[in-house]
């Protein structure tokens, strides 16, 4: 790829754009979409999605069978069968139109690296907010692996920051358990995150769980362990402005941020748990404003 990207990448997103665009006669024919045969048409086996669900899926393919598939799917010459291809996005939408008994499905293809189809897949997704956060690191990582990608490179491609890309990534240390209450929604990757340096994160995880802990709270569980005094209520309650505050801040920063007051002056604490974190807050802090001329 030979233009260099800007947010999400112009070239990636120009190729998506292109299919989500191509929903009249006359853009299809610009665009050179071609009605392609179902059985020509294999998955990525790469797709950083693994989890479909089964509604969502069953909705579209009525959906398909009233109206058709309005938007193409993206695809390229498949790499190993001749005369074949491979999805690069819109498997759902392949998915349902197989249930919904269609023969063929609306598609562009294009001449792309497996490099191209894996970043295209991925910001597919993140835009549409449709990866699980681990899903999401496993992407990240198969990146890393496979092509030789840092944090600051994945970073440029999806348009998120270097600290997000690399705290997402540490999620996949955690125990298998964890791992299977955060893509089952019984924990956040807040919640995940505030478990990741502990040596009794599985069973602090189940009281988490068994209490119906908020973020904030299973952070002072971590901190102190499986009593975790600070759960208790505070003997001076903050007031409502001052718990606004540091759940806004905190919400800016990625980060918990703790504000003391006591008659106008006091004390603002912020909490990271890596040197990503540290390095991102410093990045912040130290940017300058320019000055007008």
């Amino acid at each position: 790829m030979v233009e260099m990207r800007r947010g999400l990448g112009r070239g990636l997103s120009a190729l998506l754009e292109d299919a989500r665009s191509a929903t009249t006669e006359d853009r299809r024919a610009e665009l050179g979409v071609a009605d392609l045969p179902l059985e020509l048409i294999h998955a990525n086996p790469e797709q950083p999605r693994k989890r479909f669900n089964q509604q969502d899926l069953d909705d579209l393919a009525e959906s398909i069978r009233q109206r058709g598939v309005i938007q193409p799917i993206l695809v390229r010459p498949h790499p190993a069968r001749v005369g074949a291809y491979e999805i690069v996005a819109g498997e759902r939408r392949w998915r349902a139109a197989h249930m919904a008994e269609l023969r063929t499905i609306p598609a562009l293809s294009r001449e792309l690296t497996t490099l191209e189809v894996m970043e295209i897949a991925l910001i597919e997704n993140i835009q549409r907010a449709d990866l699980s956060v681990l899903e999401e690191a496993r992407a990240y990582q198969a990146m890393m692996g496979a092509f030789s990608r840092n944090a600051d490179d994945i970073a440029k491609v999806v348009g998120k920051s270097r600290s997000h890309v690399a705290n997402v990534i540490r999620l996949l240390r955690l125990p298998s358990e964890i791992r299977e209450h955060l893509e089952e929604g019984r924990l956040t990757a807040g919640h995940a995150r505030a478990l990741l340096e502990r040596d009794d994160a599985v069973s602090l995880a189940e009281k988490v769980i068994r209490r119906g802990l908020n973020v904030r709270q299973t952070e002072a569980l971590a901190r102190q362990g499986a009593e975790a005094p600070q759960l208790r209520e505070p003997r001076r309650p903050k007031d409502a402005d001052t718990r606004a505050l540091e759940t806004d801040l905190s919400e800016v920063l990625g980060m918990e941020v703790e504000i003391r007051d006591s008659k106008g002056s006091g004390s603002l604490t912020v909490r990271y748990r890596s040197l990503e974190q540290l390095d991102e807050l410093c990045r912040r802090m130290l940017v300058r404003p320019s000055r007008a001329h």
